[in-house]
């Protein structure tokens, strides 16, 4: 059975956003559904995320897929880039992931010391990409955190298929985003 793992955002938690939708669309239809509030969400740390991360899933398998939003995507990659050589995932999808951010973020001080390491920490992609058996990375027309041009990034350092979806923003509640169907379509 399918073990579906979603990490939220920053400033998230499992109820917030599309997540209990999705929660109980995949349950409904048998698969495991793990949500878990990560640590200080208001000030999310490389480490402390990674390692929630690994205390939710210690052992992954290919029945083991993972969803992340946002920060939540950049979880899962740095989780991914500490598997041991010989573990691998099932598919792996990212919502709104960003490697850099717009200069909104750039308005709040606190804000971008938050987001700095999590940009200036480099990923190792081909480690990465041999971590999972697919990525898709989904995008929205008018995000106004994420660059336009993370969709190629994405596509082109994971080998990730690409979806723009139009006029979500960050596909946060604030969005009015409460449901995300197209996710379901990938699982």
């Amino acid at each position: 059975m399918k073990k579906i793992i979603i990490i939220h955002r920053w400033e998230g938690k499992p109820k917030s956003d599309w997540y209990p939708w999705l929660k109980s669309e995949l349950e409904s239809k048998g698969y495991e559904v793990v949500t878990h509030k990560m640590p200080n969400t208001e000030e999310p740390e490389i480490e402390a995320w990674v390692s929630e991360l690994f205390k939710i899933c210690p052992n992954p398998d290919k029945n083991t897929y993972f969803i992340g939003h946002s920060i939540g995507c950049q979880t899962i990659l740095r989780y991914l880039e500490r598997l041991p050589k010989w573990s691998s995932v099932g598919d792996v999808i990212l919502v709104a992931p960003w490697t850099k951010l717009k200069p909104i973020i750039k308005k709040e001080e606190r804000a971008e010391k938050i987001a700095e390491p999590w940009i200036k920490t480099p990923i190792k992609w081909d480690y990465v990409k041999s971590k999972a058996n697919k990525f898709t990375a989904i995008f929205s027309t008018n995000d106004y955190y994420v660059y336009s041009d993370e969709k190629k990034l994405f596509k082109q350092s994971l080998n990730a298929d690409t979806m723009l979806i139009k006029n979500k923003g960050h596909f946060t509640d604030e969005d009015k985003v409460t449901k995300l169907p197209e996710l379901l379509k990938l699982l």
